[in-house]
């Protein structure tokens, strides 16, 4: 009896997971024609990229965001998770096209208006796809795989590294005033993909109680480069000695780390609190003051 109902359960969080990726898409897809492609605001990472070969070469946007997305997969196929990857890849995919063929007149000529409610638009369509465990590819992708290779420089040192060359580029490509509309459409939409993947912080505590333990640890270890520590517990019921998984991670890797303690355990125990500041490897500078 208890096979069946676990079947069911997996069939609608893959359900879920699969119904925010693809309406996550769709919104995310949206945000181009609507607010970003008129207004020539560069959102950063592939699809950034893409606005500046269809401003110089008239190449569909999601198109070349596809072309610059393939290297990235390719470098990074081994360091993923199969499921991670397939829907990433997916997502990736889907995203591209929406952007090409959605039949949506543009909403404003500000670029003020634009940007502002691009990067909204864009965060909450980003976020759904977050949540669904699965990224568009791209910067946060690239980041993520660089990361996992120079463990000793942080993800965001390369998230903003990565965004940053993005957005000098359509300073060149465009004009120095777009470049800032760039960095404001970036802050924005990171603050509402926060919003939507995991509250409001950015920084988040996961204590995972699982007998799989061993597998969850190197999981998170070796796919997403983050550190893990086990704290000496034991059950108040059953008296059993089970370590507890604390790990730091950032709000959009929440998803992926739920998704692991999902396929390794089922039937484990996690919880998730705000970490108002993460300081050493991996997070920012541990200075002193």
């Amino acid at each position: 009896m208890k096979l069946p109902r676990l079947n069911e359960s997996k069939g609608k969080e893959l359900l879920l997971a699969w119904g925010q990726i693809l309406l996550g898409c769709l919104i995310g897809g949206a945000a181009y024609p609507c607010f970003l492609v008129p207004n020539n605001v560069s959102p950063g990472g592939a699809t950034g990229v893409g606005m500046l070969l269809n401003h110089l070469l008239s190449v569909p946007v999601g198109a070349a965001s596809i072309l610059v997305n393939i290297p990235i997969f390719v470098f990074g196929l081994r360091s993923l998770g199969r499921v991670f990857a397939f829907r990433s890849l997916s997502a990736t995919l889907i995203f591209s096209l929406m952007i090409d063929i959605l039949p949506l007149p543009p909403v404003t000529a500000d670029p003020l208006l634009g940007t502002l409610f691009g990067g909204i638009v864009l965060g909450i369509g980003s976020g759904l796809v977050i949540r669904g465990g699965a990224t568009t590819g791209g910067s946060d992708m690239l980041a993520g795989i660089l990361h996992h290779r120079f463990s000793f420089i942080s993800f965001g040192t390369f998230l903003f590294s990565i965004e940053a060359l993005v957005i000098i580029a359509a300073g060149f490509v465009f004009d120095a005033t777009k470049a800032l509309y760039a960095l404001i459409e970036i802050y924005v939409c990171a603050k509402v993909v926060d919003m939507i993947v995991l509250g409001v912080g950015s920084t988040k505590s996961c204590f995972i109680m699982s007998s799989a333990w061993e597998k969850v640890t190197g999981r998170i270890m070796h796919e997403m480069g983050r550190g893990a520590t086990l704290l000496r517990a034991s059950g108040a019921y059953s008296g059993v000695d089970r370590p507890v998984v604390l790990c730091v991670a950032s709000s959009r890797e929440i998803p992926r780390i739920k998704s692991i303690v999902r396929e390794e355990d089922a039937s484990a125990f996690m919880f998730v609190t705000e970490a108002y500041e993460a300081l050493g490897e991996g997070f920012g500078k541990l200075d002193e003051g």
